[in-house]
């Protein structure tokens, strides 16, 4: 029998959202389908992460499965003037939802399709260090207008 009390639980940290341009399509290669996308300027709301998302890029792989291998790189920085180098790898459903919101520009709900990330953080200002030693994952839905948005939870 598991001792409940020894399993890991979620803490919210911040949700973020960032402008996500229309790809550079490299086409098919032996890996899948490669979709490279700029990822633009964006929010980033929590209690003690907040600021704003710089920039970044997502170099995604379309597999023959229907699902997407999402790999984001990006920064952050705080209201308090610290930078966050945040990486996230995870999946992306690529179901009708999905394709239709990316062909329209129209958004999804958390529901709608599988988007999830493990997001890696590292900062070298002090105040953030805990960042370093922490382990994240992410839901993500697509908003209206070229918006991706993100929910990242700490494991406790």
């Amino acid at each position: 029998m598991t001792d409940s009390r020894m399993l890991p639980a979620l803490a919210y940290e911040f949700t973020f959202t960032a402008a996500v341009q229309p790809p550079v399509d490299v086409g098919a290669t032996p890996l899948g389908g490669r979709l490279c996308f700029t990822m633009g300027a964006g929010e980033v709301s929590g209690e003690r992460i907040r600021g704003r998302f710089l920039s970044g890029g997502d170099w995604l792989l379309i597999g023959s499965d229907g699902y997407g291998r999402v790999d984001v790189r990006g920064q952050i920085e705080t209201h308090d003037g610290a930078f966050i180098y945040v990486q996230y790898h995870g999946y992306l459903q690529m179901n009708e939802a999905v394709a239709g919101a990316l062909g329209s520009g129209a958004g999804t709900e958390l529901e709608d399709a599988y988007l999830r990330t493990a997001p890696r953080l590292e900062c070298g200002d002090a105040r953030y260090a805990w960042v370093n030693h922490s382990l994240f994952v992410a839901a993500g839905r697509l908003r209206p207008g070229g918006i991706v948005e993100y929910q990242v939870h700490r494991v406790e």
